[in-house]
């Protein structure tokens, strides 16, 4: 059902437009910067809080998940240097320092660069994360970009989410409810889409800009993710939208801006950069070794993006009366120089994910020019540290969520007799991606007129979290898993959808891993019980492809299954999408939580189904 009242901000303009797909001419303009001195009385100071791939983080997040990295250390045991951190990240947390952080300043935005809600914990994605929604109005966010994850539920969910309203799924289905506390009022907030295109009507599924107005600021934002969603999402997520060039897209917008008065410009992209090893001193030693990056290493700290980043091209080539680019993505912390076209310093933004960071971004905007003083922008990634008070208003819709999640979440599905990690081995197996892919084989909802899948895949970057024996959320015993936990792993909700592929399509798809859009990132896929093979960095050795010890036949047929993410082409295995009748069958989650039921208490074997090195 639509709502029908909306918290509105002071001077918000918003537009949703069709988009030429044209490159429009880019004129040069003069910067802010170059005016006289006379000019300076003008000047007028403006904050920005900026925040990405919060990803429905609500409570504090545990393990990796909720630290980051400070510095370094010798080990005195080893004799090798290890990391120092700090437990970071939680949404009460969040919003308190926010609200610190903008003390004393009259002129504040704070806006987010996509995947707000999507792989959130069970707390949001239980709710269809409506308490996200809800977390964020508190907090004050402004205006985000939708990123890839905004389309795990389809456009038509996101645009719901954006405006309010209820679901019709019963009391929990599918482990899911709708407006469980009370009618889900939407968000108070702008989401832009400005680069995702409904092809039905050639227009925006959100708006592509907003304009927001601080006692005589004005500045345009400009929000979009990554052309490459459809790539990273399942199909039927993005079915009937196209989405446009980053570069083109957003430099399409600065006229349309520009008409409305609008000179000061700042993109919110969906889309970042590698991170770089850092070279660390010992200081007892001099000895140089190279360690994970401190949070403030790039480009703070000495460190820069790595060559052949994703948001790099972008960042270069966008047009030069954008100011500043918001980032995220990759989920790494980094504020940096990346010149516009013209050579000129533009700041670029990530600010880590799961609440861990936020990005402080001061600077003078020329009244008079009506623009952003380019010199003056200065931004520093900042700790969400959880040695403040909270938030009360967050802990009260924490507090409300928590109990209507209890009969969903604390259910005990079986147990682990020892931890049950992501971690790979060389060739790339892990031992919790063996256990999915044996309840994917496992599952019978994908048996159709008695073809039985033999194979199982599964996707590494779907599995979210590790299985940790003497994790305890709701005070059950050692050891035993519960459904909070088990969904932390999954927390898609894809369908599992068997298929029949040739022996060729399945070498295909396992040189895809190393080759292709995952030559610089290998993707290794997590395989079922009786699948072998040895991988190479040029894919699988020829010949060593085995299904219980016998060779795969290139010209034979085979029944598999995997994640609808996987069948409709994600992570760049188009192998996949030359599968022939597809039949889907039911959620990878209770998939999962079968398995375990069937298989407790659950040891995980040897890493022996993937060989070799790649």
């Amino acid at each position: 059902m639509p709502r029908n009242t909306r918290k509105l901000r002071p001077a918000v303009a918003v537009a949703a437009v069709a988009l030429a797909a044209a490159a429009v001419a880019t004129p040069v303009a003069t910067s802010a910067s170059a005016q006289p001195d006379s000019a300076r009385k003008h000047l007028v100071d403006v904050q920005l809080l900026s925040f990405n791939d919060f990803h429905g983080n609500l409570e504090a997040p545990s393990g990796s998940s909720g630290r980051l990295i400070t510095g370094h250390h010798i080990d005195p045991a080893t004799g090798k240097p290890v990391d120092d951190t700090v437990n970071v990240g939680g949404v009460e947390y969040l919003a308190s320092h926010l609200a610190e952080a903008r003390k004393g300043h009259d002129r504040s935005l704070t806006v987010a660069a996509g995947d707000l809600i999507g792989a959130s914990p069970l707390l949001s994605a239980a709710f269809h994360d409506e308490p996200s929604i809800e977390a964020l109005n508190k907090l004050g966010l402004d205006v985000t970009a939708v990123g890839n994850h905004e389309f795990d539920e389809g456009y038509k969910e996101l645009q719901r989410i954006d405006a309010g309203g209820c679901i019709d799924d019963g009391d929990g289905k599918d482990n899911q409810n709708s407006c469980a506390a009370h009618e889900y009022q939407g968000a108070d907030f702008d989401i832009l889409a400005s680069n995702v295109i409904e092809d039905a009507s050639g227009k925006t599924i959100l708006p592509a800009y907003s304009i927001k107005e601080l006692d005589g600021v004005k500045i345009g934002f400009i929000g979009m993710t990554l052309e490459a969603t459809p790539d990273i999402v399942t199909a039927e997520g993005v079915k009937g939208l196209t989405f446009k060039d980053e570069v083109e897209t957003a430099n399409a917008l600065v006229p349309v801006l520009k008409k409305k008065g609008v000179k000061a410009i700042v993109t919110l992209i969906h889309e970042g950069a590698n991170l770089p090893k850092e070279k660390w001193t010992d200081p007892a030693t001099g000895k140089v070794y190279e360690v994970n990056a401190r949070y403030d290493y790039t480009c703070e700290g000495g460190g820069e993006l790595v060559a052949g980043s994703p948001i790099v091209p972008i960042a270069q080539n966008l047009h030069p009366e954008i100011d500043m680019v918001v980032t995220g993505h990759t989920h790494n912390p980094y504020v940096c120089d990346v010149p516009d076209p013209d050579g000129k310093s533009r700041l670029i933004t990530s600010a880590s994910s799961f609440g861990r960071l936020y990005t402080e971004t001061n600077l003078k905007y020329d009244l008079k020019s009506r623009d952003i003083v380019r010199s003056s922008v200065k931004g520093s990634n900042l700790l969400v540290t959880r040695d403040i008070a909270k938030a009360p208003e967050q802990t009260t819709l924490i507090n409300t969520y928590k109990e209507l999640v209890k009969p969903i979440a604390s259910r005990v599905l079986g147990s682990i007799t020892t931890d049950v990690k992501r971690d790979q081995s060389p060739a790339g197996e892990s031992a919790l991606g063996d256990l999915i892919a044996d309840a994917q084989l496992a599952d019978q909802s994908t048996v159709v007129d008695g073809q039985v899948p033999v194979i199982a895949f599964m996707n590494p970057g779907g599995i979210r979290a590790d299985l940790t024996a003497a994790n305890s959320p709701y005070g059950e015993a050692v050891g035993d898993v519960t459904y909070d936990e088990a969904f932390t792993v999954q927390p898609f909700n894809n369908y599992l959808v068997s298929l029949t592929m040739t022996g060729q399509d399945i070498y295909d798809l396992l040189t895809q891993q190393v080759a292709g859009a995952n030559a610089s990132s290998h993707k290794i896929l997590q395989v079922s019980k009786g699948f072998t093979y040895q991988i190479s960095p040029s894919g699988p050795v020829d010949g060593s492809v085995m299904l219980n010890g016998q060779p795969i036949d290139k010209a034979a047929s085979y029944r598999v299954v995997t994640n609808n993410f996987l069948q409709g082409g994600g992570d760049a295995f188009a192998a996949f999408t030359k599968g022939t009748d597809p039949y889907y069958g039911g959620l990878d989650i209770d998939a999962f939580s079968a398995y375990l039921e069937a298989n407790s208490p659950y040891t995980p074997g040897p890493l022996d189904r993937i060989t070799g090195t790649h």
